[in-house]
């Protein structure tokens, strides 16, 4: 079992139901570190991880609830096409970074365009999905050091400080579990 606070490597695939890949450490070439509690995890990785031994391999599922949610109308909004310049550009169904009035970029997914109107899904794209997970628990190390140690706001995933598109283009963030 790895103590809470302990900063792990571990490989892994993610999977949909239906078998889909959605994302995998092995495809980048570098394991996902984490700190084991640190909160930076969805609930069920984190929790699979805790349980695990060195050098150990499993496969786990994880409802919504222990993932990133469930799907939420309420995170659907509907803005005015002419509030968005370009709009005409964004592609139905696939996530896009946009830049709100306060300069913040963010991810969405652009659902339809209807009477006039940008329907954007603000879910995370994992949102509402049971996911099934092959972990591959590969390196304990003490608290405090890893190839992350200085960044703390930084989920260890590989993906250089949460530069998630560079990546991952498939859906703006990598899906390697990290809910910050």
């Amino acid at each position: 079992m790895v103590a809470s606070g302990s900063r792990v490597r571990v490989h892994y695939i993610g999977r949909f139901d239906d078998g889909t890949q959605f994302d995998s450490s092995y495809e980048y070439g570098e394991t996902l570190e984490f700190v084991v509690g640190g909160g930076h995890m969805i609930v069920g990785f984190d929790a699979a991880v805790a349980e695990m031994e060195l050098g150990e391999k499993r496969t786990i599922r994880i409802e919504p609830h222990e993932g990133y949610g469930e799907w939420r109308e309420d995170f659907v909004e509907k803005v005015p096409c002419d509030l968005m310049p370009g709009w005409e550009l964004l592609p139905i169904g696939q996530p896009v970074a946009i830049q709100t009035q306060a300069g913040q970029t963010i991810e969405v997914t652009c659902m339809k365009v209807e009477d006039g109107f940008i329907y954007l899904d603000h879910n995370h794209f994992l949102a509402g999905k049971p996911l099934t997970f092959d972990i591959e628990l590969v390196e304990v190390l003490p608290a405090g050091s890893g190839a992350f140690a200085d960044h703390a706001g930084d989920c260890g995933c590989g993906c250089g400080g949460h530069d998630h598109a560079s990546h991952h283009e498939h859906d703006g963030g990598c899906g390697c579990g990290c809910h910050c």
